[in-house]
């Protein structure tokens, strides 16, 4: 089997046109905190920060709270993995962990967090086309599991408030990403990577891409033995549906310490609708702006002031920076350490 390297690759010297993923990404870099900073301005940065200020170190425990959910979400992957031979479990967690802070932090429209995550299982034994293929069912799975828990998010919606503000569009956006998902999963059965390489190599002409497209195969292979585990699968989609609900335990606590408690249906519906926003603006870095704007519609059914739901976003992005900003570091230092480690045994045998 060949491997996907693992150090940075030039860029091809092929005639691969990716300005339509620039230009994303410059939308996204340029209007998130163009919309971010408008909602601050329009609803009072002092009025704001003083809700913000008033859940003191009730903020840390938001943030370590979330180390739940991660933790849930962590062992559906290694469920995945379940008939395979598995990496350490911390081995797991821990790239888990890493990927998250690398998409909400990093401006990667949460694909570079998950080639990570497939690295560092590499790098622990695996091998490496098992490893992508193991992200890309487990992240198969986790959009299942958002979908359902969207759903959820819409029917106590529709129970609490009925229908206010709830519209066709809603339900055709639900109904759409259920299709594209659907549609990705029947793609992997059918080859997904292989088809991709061959078109890849029809249109790139350099050997630097030579390894991925030549381990393609190797993916759809290891794709499909992971699907034929329904057991390890489900048990895999029960943590995912754990880890969204355990999300909204974090928003019923934000609010608490923010001086508004809800009921857990009422940050559940907050929780999974807000998700939804976020997923759906993955041009933007870490939603900014969008996220916001998402709260400020969801929290305004609820009750809560436009600038309660602004500080309650604010919130988990203070839990973004306290966990993600610890997981970019680990993420550094790991290659950093390797190196040292290496050199000074060279240095030792070069002595010896």
């Amino acid at each position: 089997m060949s491997s996907i390297p693992t150090r940075r690759q030039p860029p091809p010297s092929g005639r691969a046109n990716p300005s339509r993923l620039v230009s994303l990404v410059y939308v996204g870099l340029a209007g998130g905190p163009a919309l971010f900073t408008a909602l601050l301005l329009y609803l009072g940065v002092g009025e704001i920060a003083r809700t913000l200020a008033s859940a003191g170190v009730g903020l840390l425990w938001v943030s370590l709270f979330h180390l739940v959910p991660i933790g849930a979400s962590a062992l559906g992957w290694y469920a995945v993995l379940a008939p395979v031979e598995r990496p350490a479990l911390r081995t797991v967690v821990s790239a888990r962990w890493i990927a998250e802070s690398i998409n909400q932090l990093l401006p990667a429209l949460h694909v570079g967090g998950n080639v990570v995550r497939a690295r560092r299982l590499a790098r622990a034994g695996m091998p490496c086309p098992l490893a992508g293929a193991s992200v890309v069912v487990d992240i198969t799975l986790h959009l299942f599991a958002q979908m359902l828990f969207t759903m959820l998010g819409l029917s106590l919606l529709l129970v609490s408030v009925r229908g206010a503000g709830i519209n066709g569009s809603a339900i055709a956006g639900l109904v759409l990403s259920a299709v594209g998902a659907a549609g990705f999963y029947l793609m992997q059965r059918r080859g997904l990577f292989a088809t991709l390489a061959a078109l890849l190599r029809g249109v790139v002409r350099s050997d630097d891409w030579s390894p991925l497209i030549d381990g393609a195969g190797a993916m759809d292979v290891w794709v499909r033995h992971l699907y034929r585990h329904p057991r390890a699968l489900a048990v895999a989609e029960i943590w995912h549906v754990l880890s969204w609900l355990l999300g909204a335990g974090e928003t019923w606590l934000a609010l608490r310490f923010l001086g508004h408690p809800v009921e857990l249906t009422t940050a559940l519906v907050i929780e999974s609708l807000g998700e939804g926003i976020r997923t759906a603006a993955f041009p933007v870095p870490a939603a900014l702006g969008v996220q916001e704007g998402g709260f400020v519609l969801l929290g305004g059914l609820f009750g809560l002031t436009p600038s309660v739901s602004v500080a309650l976003s604010l919130a988990r992005r203070v839990r973004e920076l306290v966990l993600g900003i610890p997981g970019l570091l680990v993420w550094q230092a790991g290659p950093a350490a390797t190196t040292f480690v290496r050199q000074r045994k060279e240095s030792r045998e070069a002595r010896e």
